[in-house]
């Protein structure tokens, strides 16, 4: 063997399990929701720490054997990758079924075991390498692993633009099996032609199960229900970072998609085809025709209320997609429209794609389309509209079961909501519309967020300022920049009395008129939001039975509701219909905590026995082991509470999410490295105590720094082009990530050089810390803020300064 670590075989490594990690986050997006991803991040840290444990146990067994160890863990890695995922997806699991029925118990269980081998087997070859080399050599290896992982995250990212996601498994099979055979070459295997003849048959297995790789969708989302319908059938699909799309055609029953849709409108929509987006989130793709009159049925929606009221002369669509709303907006007549799209994709389907079909939607002289992020544009331009409406992007079934309660979004927290507003000419309106939930929830969140907003700007009148108006299936907000006047809310009476819709809120309305057509047992859009502009919103918020508290910067998770009452009320009735008013996203993020915790602390404890053995037989061993519990836990906790609060930050300054996340993670990651290969020089110079607690105190100041100074920071360079400010983002956490790559090496290399048979025990410890804190991070920043995460962080690493594990004297 070597006497050196394989270190460009653990970056490829490194870089295939981070990827792996990122594209079953985005996978389960699409077969299952968006809260899997908080699932699988702690799936793949899980199995850090089990090959800390299971290393822990064996390693008195281990010695002299590494180079196959670590080929065989390689190797292992790339054939689980994929297998696992695909076994996974025969599992037939329901989240919302796990609370009443025990076979989804064991489904869990299993997809836990299945999903973290793969992280098992490629922390395994890592925590193998720090086992078998030199103190001197941790910090090399530690950063290489580091490196890989942030090229890693940043390759899958770029990869996601060009190949559907299922493709992209076994690519990530082959870079682990290019680790292996670079490993081969490193570690100077005498078997090398043997060696490299496995992995090549190997490698060919991949590429041929490449065709055969099918996503098996939930039965419950949106896609796998329009597939039931006879004739339908899919004929176009593509991918990228920011969504899988798929279009559906049906050629026996036709495709109509019109949310909200008024029950007495006599116009029925065109011909459509249905744009499904993660498979589910359906919009239409309206086909065009040279009649403006058979765009009448988009007047006969919740939506069109703002174009009774006046003729807009400019305005802005947000989240234009497939056209619905530039269509309602160009049957009105409105002279100026600027789109605003974030995916290209879907608005190249429209003007390229399907231009002959439904290609007026943007292809005419009165629409303008941007993509970009609808808070990046306006914070950019002085321009002002008489109408932002804000369109209805996310799907009624999902949100309805609360699947997007973990979903951090800016698009309606209260410092968005202030921006739009800002945006309007005097009279204009803001118009957002939501699905309605049963009881209320996300149209009264958005309705005390405009309140609040108002009321902090210490606008007069705020009461006369909104409109609420609710069909049987959507709610539409208006806000003025102004008075409601007596004309106007006439005409928002007039406009619901003839589509048979309700009245939710007007400063005049009365209860007996606010529940006429859609009627429901009790007025609660009306007495809710009335006590809202009463001025007591404090005491509404307490009194609901659903968190309706207003989404901010700090806290952007618009879609949380969860309360614990109502969540012991909706359980003892689950007999009576009762399941569905369970937020399910955050019931998910708590059932993850308690199992991940649970299965941390056991693993955890077990290897203490037989390490107690190992470490009576080192008489030079002083290194007290629950100095090393607590330092490696708190280190794993406080690195992520760092990294995933930050990246929150910089993705409110770079708006686009693909680029904050790339640029964000693999600056971490890369400069951590770049930190962990700085600190053996540096505890050269002042040794490893001192040396941590020299990068644990630079920790702290520049990110209590950071929480002072980014917000004011990121408003003075808004302005900047978006290269400057990927730029920008890189050097602002090049320092942070540097110092935050040291802690962890230092106090490695004191066990390999004091307390060796400690090792593998710290490394899991490490591991589980981190699942931990992937979960908690999103629980503290849901309650408290991301702000809250940074202080507990910094806190935490300030604790690490009192426990670092060095040799005790005597």
């Amino acid at each position: 063997m070597s006497a050196k670590p394989p270190l460009f075989s653990i970056a490829l490594l490194s870089a295939a399990a981070l990827a792996y990690e990122i594209l079953l986050m985005r996978l389960f997006s699409i077969i299952q929701w968006h809260h899997f991803a908080y699932l699988v991040i702690a799936l793949a840290l899980l199995g850090y720490g089990i090959s800390g444990t299971l290393l822990s146990i064996a390693q008195h067994r281990l010695a002299d054997r590494y180079a196959n160890l670590y080929l065989i863990s390689v190797v292992l890695f790339a054939l689980s990758s994929l297998l696992a995922f695909l076994l996974a997806q025969t599992i037939p699991f329901n989240m919302e079924e796990l609370l009443w029925n025990e076979r989804q118990i064991v489904n869990l269980i299993w997809l836990f075991l299945l999903l973290a081998l793969p992280f098992v087997f490629a922390a395994a070859a890592i925590c193998l390498t720090f086992m078998a080399f030199t103190e001197q050599t941790i910090s090399r290896i530690y950063m290489v692993d580091l490196l890989g992982a942030g090229l890693g995250s940043l390759g899958v990212i770029m990869l996601m633009y060009l190949l559907m996601p299922e493709t992209i498994l076994p690519i990530i099979g082959l870079t682990a099996l290019t680790a292996a055979a670079v490993a081969v070459w490193e570690l100077k295997i005498v078997y090398r032609k043997m060696a490299y003849f496995a992995l090549t048959i190997t490698a060919i297995a991949l590429l041929a199960a490449i065709p055969h790789i099918q996503l098996t969708y939930s039965p419950f989302k949106g896609l796998s229900q329009a597939l039931q319908v006879k004739g339908a059938r899919i004929i176009e699909q593509r991918s990228s970072p920011l969504g899988h799309l798929t279009v559906v055609v049906s050629d026996e029953v036709p495709l109509r998609h019109a949310p909200g849709l008024s029950l007495t409108a006599e116009t029925l929509p065109p011909a459509q085809l249905a744009l499904f987006v993660d498979a589910d989130n359906v919009s239409a793709i309206t086909q065009a025709s040279e009649s403006i009159d058979t765009l009448a049925y988009l007047d006969q929606t919740t939506s069109a209320i703002a174009y009774h009221l006046q003729q807009p002369e400019t305005m802005l669509v947000i989240g234009s997609g497939t056209g619905s709303d530039l269509l309602q907006a160009q049957y009105h007549q409105a002279a100026s429209i600027d789109a605003l799209e974030l995916n290209a994709q879907v608005t190249n389907l429209i003007i390229r794609d399907y231009a002959r079909f439904a290609g007026k939607a943007y292809l005419n002289p009165h629409t303008h389309l941007h993509i970009t992020e609808a808070r990046e544009y306006l914070t950019a331009t002085d321009q002002k509209y008489d109408l932002i409406q804000i369109a209805l992007t996310d799907a009624a079934g999902a949100s309805s079961s609360g699947l997007y309660a973990l979903n951090e979004s800016y698009l309606y927290t209260r410092e968005a909501i202030q921006l739009f507003i800002s945006h309007l000419n005097p009279g204009g309106y803001l118009s957002v519309t939501r699905w309605i939930k049963m009881p209320p929830r996300d149209t009264l969140k958005l309705f005390a967020t405009t309140v609040e907003v108002m009321q902090t700007a210490e606008l007069p009148e705020v009461e006369k300022r909104l409109a609420l108006i609710r069909s049987w299936q959507t709610s539409t907000l208006l806000v003025k920049n102004g008075l409601f006047d007596t004309s106007e809310l006439e005409a928002i009476e007039k406009f619901c009395d003839r589509r048979f819709f309700d009245l939710a809120y007007t400063h005049n309305l009365t209860a007996e008129k606010s529940n006429r057509y859609n009627f429901l047992k009790s007025p609660y859009f009306y007495e809710t939001t009335s006590a809202m502009v009463a001025g007591d919103l404090e005491s509404v918020y307490r009194r609901y039975k659903f968190d309706i508290r207003p989404a901010t910067d700090d806290r952007p998770y618009f879609h949380h509701f969860f309360k614990w009452e109502s969540f012991f009320e909706a359980f003892a009735m689950r007999g009576q219909g009762g399941m569905p008013l369970i937020e399910w996203g955050y019931v998910v993020l708590i059932i993850t905590l308690l199992v991940t915790g649970a299965l941390s602390a056991a693993l955890i404890l077990l290897p203490l026995l037989l390490i107690k053995r190992y470490v009576t037989a080192q008489s030079t061993t002083r290194i007290q082991q629950w100095q090393v519990l607590l330092y490696f836990f708190g280190v794993g906790l406080a690195f992520l509470f760092i990294e995933i609060a930050f990246i929150q930050k910089f993705l409110r300054f770079l708006h686009h999410p693909t680029y904050a996340i790339a640029i964000s993670l693999t600056a971490f990651l890369v400069f951590a490295g770049l930190g962990s290969l700085s600190s053996q020089r540096l505890a050269g110079i002042l040794g490893y105590r001192r040396a941590a607690r020299l990068a644990i105190v630079s920790i702290g100041i520049l990110s209590i720094g950071y929480l002072l100074s980014l917000d004011s920071l990121f408003i003075w360079l808004g302005y900047l082009p978006m290269s400057m400010k990927m730029l920008i983002s890189m050097l602002l956490i090049a320092p942070l990530a540097f110092t935050m790559g040291m802690p962890f090496p230092l106090a490695l290399s004191v066990l390999k050089r004091d307390g060796e048979s400690l090792l593998p025990w710290a490394w899991g410890i490490n591991g589980y810390a981190s699942v931990i804190s992937a979960i908690l991070a999103t629980l503290i920043a849901i309650h408290l803020g991301f702000q809250a995460v940074i202080l507990m962080a910094v806190g935490t690493y300030l604790l690490l300064l009192f426990v670092f594990p060095d040799k005790k004297p005597g």
